[in-house]
């Protein structure tokens, strides 16, 4: 007796999950769908944390020149070996000691992991991760990056490095058709 009391319980457990996981899906099925206009809506309405990770740049000073002095710290932390530094010792005609120089800072950001080892790594608070995005390319060779020739700009979307457009919470940044 007690076996079919369990069986007829079980079955009844069986029938009502179905049934609450059919209501789900019934819910989800009339509920609007919201799509993201990326490409169209990415200058006016596009929303990007100023914490994403998007590509790793260069802090210069005020002069214009960059802050790194080629202590490797960054090169040593990462990984994956995406970042690469080639210096050498050379005199300064000033003081007469010798000092390093930097010749060539290359980072590929195909291989990279985002992982900010490096950022944090650096004594000199000379590189930072921006928000940007949109590094997709055709080719891998124009993912490596040798960041003490180049001066970041801000990208294709400048405004995406402030945040772009203003969050608001519980709702979709996106336009209607």
């Amino acid at each position: 007796m007690e076996n079919n009391k369990s069986y007829f319980s079980e079955a009844l457990a069986g029938v009502k999950s179905l049934i609450t996981g059919f209501g789900v899906t019934m819910k989800e099925y009339f509920t609007p769908k919201v799509t993201e206009q990326y490409p169209e809506n990415r200058k006016t309405r596009l929303h990007v944390s100023a914490r994403h990770r998007g590509r790793l740049v260069f802090k210069r000073n005020e002069d214009g020149s960059h802050k790194c002095v080629a202590c490797t710290m960054c090169e040593k932390t990462c990984p994956n070996g995406t970042i690469t530094i080639k210096s050498e010792m050379r005199e300064d005609p000033e003081t007469g000691k010798k000092k390093r120089v930097l010749l060539d800072y290359r980072y590929d950001l195909g291989e990279c992991m985002f992982c900010q080892l490096c950022v944090n790594a650096c004594n000199f608070d000379a590189i930072e991760f921006t928000n940007d995005f949109e590094n997709s390319v055709f080719d891998r060779d124009k993912l490596v990056l040798h960041l003490d020739k180049e001066k970041y700009e801000g990208g294709s979307l400048p405004e995406l490095i402030n945040g772009g457009a203003e969050m608001e919470i519980g709702k979709f940044n996106t336009g209607t058709k």
